[in-house]
């Protein structure tokens, strides 16, 4: 049932696979007579310490209890969080909060997807409405559960061609023809982050370490015929395809983690570009913790230099875009409006997703 309202404040949360922390976005939404409009209030990332840090990495290999346990535990968790959060700032109380969860299995092709933080014990920590678990009713239809963000896309960045975010993995959104496409690309912090820990660091910052290495011809052409398989199929990407489908190439090669890490922004930014759309000269809306990787951004540039403008927004935007987006979805779910986009996940049908306590 639709509940028809003009202004939303909602919280949204977001944890992605690059493990780096927990986005928190206070957001309000302004219905137009055709468009939203959007205000992001206040936003932070919570880092992990190294205890959850840990406990994320090892989740997918606890048992059936252990895992439900660390879900409720998660959920209370991000409930705390909220609270904290909200009281430090002085934010009124927001309509709902927004949480996609920290994914630890995503299988559409097995039938399921899986967010740890359990929407009912985040709302019992933090008293405010929740709305959860955006994937698992588009995967049940037949989607891949994934992207989600292309409709935030589509309504509240309609100026830029394409939406590229540069998280754990890159993806791209752009209309075609009328209709939204979007598709994962390739690993980036995702596996900048697993070399840079082989070195001691958490993050390659800036890239430096990768702009001291040299391309490995021999690994590119193994990458690249990896991402050819892969895209001949466009699944949405995951910790299981990174584990089963990069990994074992980055381990059997002997070179200097340097060499490894330029070799991985080499083919980073020949997939994106190649993924773009058309000839014609677009404009590349960049968000996501990787458009602050220097490197990275000066090998987009020189592979797309002849027809790409890659445009840098405000440091909120860039940092907390995810988390903009995922709030938008949970106004649209409270408003009965549909959320997700069966053109690019591959459902049957449109929906409207997420489940909803405590409204």
């Amino acid at each position: 049932m639709k509940r028809e309202r003009f202004v939303y404040k909602i919280i949204g949360l977001m944890s992605g696979t690059s493990c780096d922390g927990v986005d928190l976005a206070y957001c309000t939404f302004r219905r137009l007579p055709k468009n939203w409009n959007y205000e992001i209030v206040r936003a932070v990332t919570i880092p992990y310490d190294s205890g959850w840090l840990t406990k994320l990495q090892q989740a997918p290999t606890l048992t059936a209890s252990g895992l439900l346990q660390l879900h409720a535990t998660y959920g209370t968790y991000l409930g705390k969080l909220i609270k904290k959060f909200c009281k430090q700032f002085k934010l009124p109380a927001p309509d709902a909060v927004a949480a996609h969860g920290h994914t630890i299995f995503h299988q559409p092709q097995q039938g399921f997807t899986f967010q740890l933080g359990n929407g009912h014990a985040l709302h019992a920590a933090c008293g405010l409405p929740v709305v959860w678990d955006f994937r698992s009713l588009d995967v049940a239809l037949g989607g891949e559960g994934a992207p989600l963000v292309p409709l935030g896309d589509a309504l509240l960045f309609s100026e830029y061609d394409v939406c590229l975010n540069l998280g754990g993995i890159a993806n791209l959104s752009y209309n075609e023809k009328g209709r939204r496409k979007a598709f994962d690309i390739c690993f980036v912090n995702m596996v900048l982050n697993h070399l840079a820990m082989q070195a001691g660091k958490t993050y390659d910052k800036n890239g430096e370490m990768a702009s001291q290495g040299e391309v490995n011809r021999s690994l590119l052409r193994k990458l690249q015929s990896a991402y050819l398989k892969i895209h001949q199929r466009r699944p949405s990407l995951s910790r299981e395809w990174f584990e089963n489908q990069i990994l074992p190439l980055l381990d059997k090669v002997d070179i200097d983690v340097c060499d490894k890490l330029a070799t991985c922004v080499e083919s980073a930014a020949q997939e994106i570009v190649n993924a773009l759309p058309g000839k014609r000269r677009i404009s590349v809306l960049c968000t996501g913790g990787g458009t602050w990787n220097t490197y990275l951004m000066y090998r987009l540039l020189e592979y797309g230099r002849d027809r790409v403008q890659f445009i840098i927004p405000d440091k909120e935007i860039v940092n907390y875009k995810e988390a903009l987006v995922f709030a938008f979805l949970g106004a649209l779910r409270l408003q009965g409006e549909i959320n997700v986009l069966h053109s690019v996940t591959g459902a049957r049908h449109d929906s409207s997703s997420g489940l909803v306590i405590g409204t």
